[in-house]
């Protein structure tokens, strides 16, 4: 395969021609069905950020069962999932809140849901217990950041040493932005998560949305000498080649599949890349299953 330089985008006809195969693979996929060989056992498809509706909107049940069946159209077989408080930073009663929903969640979806944990770091030692609680009690498989502090603030720290602890994950809301964001003044970016794994490399840590965090090849650039952090896919940005830079640059058994708020734009960003089919599955789910397996619950 010849790897495009990151940020050329593709001709149009190109598109079309890729388009057009992956078209063909799928109808010549449909038509086999009596062909000797048993079909291959599909990969496991995790969705590793993933946001359930706040129950302050009056349509969160319904808007939660369409999350779940269109992720199941789309041949999404587990959905990592945190509620986020609407206004931030979060209250210790508010996260417990927004926690005990992701739970009953969990319980309705057994299995298709999996839970993080969502806490404010700030709140000391109240988010370090709900963290032990929700994953070492309840089965939650990791603990989601947003952007209360930064990642490597000294306050953070006993919240990662408690999901190290625990085996779990640890997806953290990031992105590198060329303009102020006043609504997000303690954003973490890919360099800020390469100084945190630095000082807790036995961390399992996500960089949260590479397409959605405003310059991936930033992102991309600031993690190559950071081994230990993985990076999610998430994102709107549709930029063309951003998965291949990503493999090329990082590797591929750090990249993670996830969709955030855009699961079109998710799907199709896998599905078109240029990658080869087993790479395709390693980051459509396994180097994901695989992270989850040493969670201790």
């Amino acid at each position: 395969m010849t790897q495009r330089p990151i940020g050329e985008a593709p001709s149009r006809r190109a598109f079309l021609a890729r388009s057009a195969a992956l078209a063909a693979t799928a109808r010549l996929a449909a038509a086999s069905t009596g062909a000797e060989d048993p079909p291959a056992p599909k990969s496991l498809v995790i969705d590793c950020h993933a946001h359930l509706h706040h129950h302050s909107s009056p349509s969160w049940e319904a808007s939660d069962e369409a999350l779940v069946a269109a992720a199941e159209r789309v041949g999404i077989d587990r959905l990592c999932c945190s509620i986020l408080t609407p206004k931030r930073p979060a209250t210790a009663d508010g996260f417990r809140e927004c926690n005990g929903w992701v739970l009953d969640a969990m319980r309705r979806h057994d299995g298709r849901v999996l839970g993080y944990c969502y806490v404010n770091p700030g709140a000391g030692a109240e988010a370090v217990d709900e963290v032990k609680r929700r994953v070492g009690d309840e089965g939650f498989v990791g603990v989601k950041l947003y952007n209360e502090r930064f990642c490597d603030d000294p306050i953070v720290f006993p919240v990662i040493e408690a999901a190290i602890e625990l085996g779990a994950v640890i997806l953290h809301h990031a992105g590198h932005v060329h303009h102020p964001l006043p609504g997000q003044p303690f954003i973490s970016d890919g360099g800020r998560l390469a100084t945190l794994a630095r000082r807790y490399p036995e961390a399992k840590l996500i960089c949260g949305h590479l397409c959605g965090g405003g310059d991936w090849e930033w992102t991309i650039k600031a993690l190559r000498h950071a081994p230990t952090v993985y990076l999610d896919t998430s994102g709107s940005v549709p930029d063309d080649g951003v998965v291949e830079a990503a493999v090329a640059a990082l590797g591929v058994d750090r990249l993670l599949f996830g969709c955030d708020l855009s699961r079109t734009t998710g799907v199709a960003r896998l599905r078109a890349a240029e990658i080869s089919d087993e790479d395709r599955a390693k980051i459509l789910g396994g180097n994901m299953a695989r992270l989850l397996e040493g969670v201790r619950r």
